[in-house]
């Protein structure tokens, strides 16, 4: 839309409308300006037309002309939706319609320069011309009249930079940003919150000089972004392999880091030594504290007792000797009572050392006394299937001749009995083998499938990243183009707007016709998704069929039968998670583009100013009213 903005300025301009260079949309366009375009277009159309190219203050007259004016461009063919409030509350679409309308319908001029050269070569030199003739224009001020490098262009009146005298060094200061305030998941407490509020500075007042702002703000910037685009890079190597999402990978990744640190910690400890004579973190942080000198000097509870027994009667005493004490006393004081609390300290390190070694040794005899007790119970129950055997052979001897003969009989029936069971077993485990290599196969087969999809989706990927990058470089190319198109004079012909619109129409032909090879390409991978979604299902239902049945029986199939559901039940939870993101994403974009289209309506700016002109009108009504009283 831009470059049809700058075609309906250009044509304004033309036509006598006085635009400011500084509006480059119809987005900054006020209403007075929008008037007296459309008056002017209608008065080269239509000489007939008597509008003000100016509108009034009072409310009311304001009113009336926006009505004649909707009704002037209704009379010359326009039939889209107009009225005064296209004038007053002005939309941008609907202006730029009826600019477009209007624009179309302005007499064509009777000699049209098609024929005038447009080369790269021919634009370079009118750039270069129009620069060295802005030069020219200057007034030679010397270095010391300017202020930073600046000095004033003598058509225009405005500043402009000149010479290096305005540069700095690119000095950059660290900068404090609220962070957590955009996610409703995280929770901020107050006094965060407060500091947030009342305490955190600006972005703009953190660094010490104001020409370390801008260089401060890039670096920041520079730094999340180079944050986000690693952790993508990590995610896309490491964290999609591990199956886990992104909450768990970075809880994973945090315990791993503070296992190696405890690690290392203890390791330095052990080596140094420092494990055998601190107890806990508390100790240690305490003999740094001492080794520093930040030890503070603490009396004991008996100390304390006694000061607190005897403060009463010996208070005047105190006193007269706290003012009569010299230091030396009071080093020597504290020298005593400081070595006798490292000893009170050594002897309690002593009894410690000494307790947890009796905890050991208890430890250490508890456990062989638990080992010995199994031990016992073992023996026990050996000896009581031993004597249970014993005692019915026993019981079988005085009728020795014909239990042996029973027990001939058992003998040979048992022996007949794992012949005929060996029999069948051979007969089962070759179907089971069978069975167990045609699962193998299948499962190989899935595997390579499920390695197809991956790589297909890895390949998906570094398409996405392509078109990204295309999509980049193509917007640098509009920037270029604009900021070229910018630079270049408004003298250019309608012909060449009418050749660049053309091109815009095959680009957009050209782009229409892409889509549609994107679309046909997602219809036959969404097609392609079903048959594998649906040849994994026949699969697995075969497969759950087959291992289900020997389940019961074989521990190894029972095994396979569990291994297998779960197998089945986190690639769904893959496939439900990745069809989830996906529609999510799908209503993030519907969302953005209602919110596009709401924003661009400007409904609540629309709401003011009708309120702010009711207002106007009500108070010209009253004093309407007052003149026909006094009169």
């Amino acid at each position: 839309m831009d470059e049809v903005d700058n075609i309906i300025i250009l044509t304004l301009r033309q036509v006598g409308c006085v635009v400011d260079d500084s509006l480059k949309t119809l987005t900054a366009f006020s209403s007075e300006l929008i008037v007296e375009g459309c008056v002017r277009c209608l008065k080269v159309i239509d000489n007939g037309v008597d509008l003000p190219l100016q509108l009034p203050e009072s409310m009311s007259v304001r009113f009336r002309i926006g009505t004649a004016l909707a009704q002037a461009c209704k009379d010359i063919g326009y039939e889209g939706e107009i009225g005064y409030q296209t004038f007053l509350y002005a939309n941008v679409e609907s202006v730029r319609r009826l600019f477009m309308y209007l624009i179309e319908r302005l007499p064509r001029d009777g000699g049209d320069s098609s024929d005038e050269p447009t080369g790269l070569a021919v634009l370079l030199t009118r750039n270069i011309s129009a620069e060295l003739a802005r030069q020219l224009r200057q007034r030679w001020t010397p270095r010391f009249c300017k202020h930073q490098g600046r000095s004033v262009d003598t058509p225009t009146g405005q500043w402009c930079w000149e010479g290096s005298s305005g540069r700095h060094h690119f000095c950059a200061t660290h900068l404090h940003a609220p962070s957590g305030l955009g996610d409703l998941e995280t929770t901020i407490n107050k006094d965060t919150k407060a500091y947030f509020r009342h305490h955190l500075k600006v972005a703009s007042a953190q660094p010490h000089k104001r020409f370390d702002v801008v260089p401060s703000i890039l670096e920041w910037d520079a730094v999340k972004l180079t944050a986000a685009q690693e952790w993508e890079t990590e995610w896309n190597e490491q964290g999609l392999r591990s199956g886990l999402s992104q909450q768990d990978y970075l809880q994973r990744k945090a315990d791993l880091r503070n296992k190696s640190l405890a690690t290392n910690m203890r390791t330095a400890m052990q080596q140094s030594g420092t494990a055998t004579r601190f107890g806990d973190l508390g100790e240690l942080l305490d003999s740094f504290a001492a080794r520093g000198g930040y030890q503070q000097d603490k009396g004991t509870r008996f100390t304390h007792a006694k000061d607190l027994q005897f403060t009463q009667a010996t208070e005047a005493t105190e006193v007269v000797e706290v003012h009569v004490e010299s230091a030396e006393d009071i080093g020597k004081r504290r020298e005593e009572e400081l070595e006798a609390l490292r000893s009170k300290l050594d002897a309690i390190s002593a009894e410690l050392e000494r307790m947890e070694q009796d905890i050991k040794r208890y430890n250490t005899n508890t456990g062989r006394v638990a080992e010995m007790a199994i031990a016992a119970q073992r023996s026990n129950t050996d000896k009581e299937d031993e004597y249970k055997i014993k005692k019915k052979a026993m019981e079988m001897l005085p009728d020795a001749d014909a239990n042996v003969l029973k027990l001939q009989d058992i003998v040979e029936t048992s022996a007949q009995r794992i012949v005929n069971l060996a029999e069948q077993w051979e007969q089962r485990r070759q179907a089971l083998v069978a069975k167990y290599r045609e699962l193998k196969v299948t499962n190989s087969s899935k595997m390579t499938d499920t390695k197809r999809m991956l790589e297909e989706i890895n390949s998906l990927r570094d398409k996405i990243k392509e078109a990204s990058k295309d999509v980049r470089a193509k917007e640098e190319l509009n920037k270029q183009l604009v900021a070229e198109h910018e630079r270049l004079t408004q003298d250019i012909s309608r012909s060449s707007y009418t050749r660049r619109i053309m091109e815009i129409v095959n680009n957009i032909a050209k782009q229409k016709n892409e889509i549609g090879k994107v679309l046909s390409d997602t219809r036959a991978l969404q097609k392609e998704i079903n048959m594998l979604t649906e040849k994994l299902g026949r699969t697995f239902a075969a497969t759950d069929e087959l291992i289900f049945k020997d389940a019961k029986r074989d521990e190894t199939c029972r095994a396979s039968y569990k291994m297998l559901a779960n197998l089945h039940e986190e690639f769904n939870q893959l496939i439900k998670a990745v069809e989830e993101t996906g529609t999510t994403l799908r209503e993030i974009r519907e969302l953005e583009d209602q919110l596009e289209k709401e924003t661009k309506k400007g409904v609540a700016e629309t709401l003011e100013k009708i309120s702010k002109d009711h207002d106007e009108i009500r108070l010209e009504n009253k004093a309407y009213a007052a003149k026909l009283k006094g009169k």
